[in-house]
Formats: structure tokens, C-alpha cells, sequence
């Protein structure tokens, strides 16, 4: 059953369309775990967020999906009075590479 859930991830990965597979819901899913921790902390970030980091990296893959992510992560944060200090840190400090810098100004569209 594992393999048969794997080649069914890849057929998916390999068919992914110029649309955006990952919703605004799927990130603030992966990163409500650092929600505390982008307002209000310090030092470094909970595992939980880490992970949810991690996942997001994994899941936005196509231009579409990248922007997505981008300008979910732009519009939420504005909202929730984000640390911009700890949200640019936060893909490095959790050992990640986000394919866009996670910033208030940053413009989505430009990303590939």
C-alpha cells in the first residue's frame, strides 16, 4: 500500500498543471504551528513549525504553488502583526530553503 501511495504522489508531481495545487488553507495548515512563535517568541522556532515549514517547502513546487504559498503567507501576516525579523529568519532557522523570501514587501509574481 505504501508503494502504491508513493507512485501515486509521483504521477501527481509529474502531471501538476501551471494551477496552483497548494490553497491558502494548506499553508496556514503547515504554519499555524508557528503562529506563537512569529508574533510573540524568540530564540528558536518550535519543532512543530519546523516540520510545518519543512512541509510547505515539500508541497510548493510549480510557479503556481510558489505564489500561492507567497501571497497567503504576505496577506496572513499582515494580519497577525508577524515579527518580520523572525519570519525572514524563520526558513533558515528551522534548516529549510523556501523558494521565495518570506517579507511584507516581497513581489509574488516574480517568483518561478
Amino acid at each position: 500500500m505504501k508503494s502504491f501511495t508513493l507512485l501515486l504522489v509521483l504521477i501527481f508531481l509529474l502531471s501538476a498543471s501551471s494551477e496552483a495545487a497548494i490553497t491558502c488553507s494548506d499553508v496556514i495548515g503547515d504554519l499555524r504551528p508557528c503562529i506563537s512563535y512569529l508574533t510573540s517568541g524568540s530564540g528558536k522556532p518550535p519543532s512543530p513549525c519546523c516540520a510545518g515549514v519543512s512541509s510547505l517547502s515539500t508541497s510548493a513546487t510549480t510557479t503556481a504553488d510558489k505564489q500561492t504559498a507567497c501571497n497567503c503567507i504576505k496577506n496572513v501576516s499582515k494580519n497577525l502583526n508577524v515579527n518580520t525579523a523572525l519570519a525572514q529568519a524563520l526558513p533558515s532557522n528551522c534548516g529549510v530553503s523556501l523558494p521565495f523570501t518570506v517579507s511584507p514587501t516581497v513581489d509574488c509574481s516574480k517568483i518561478t
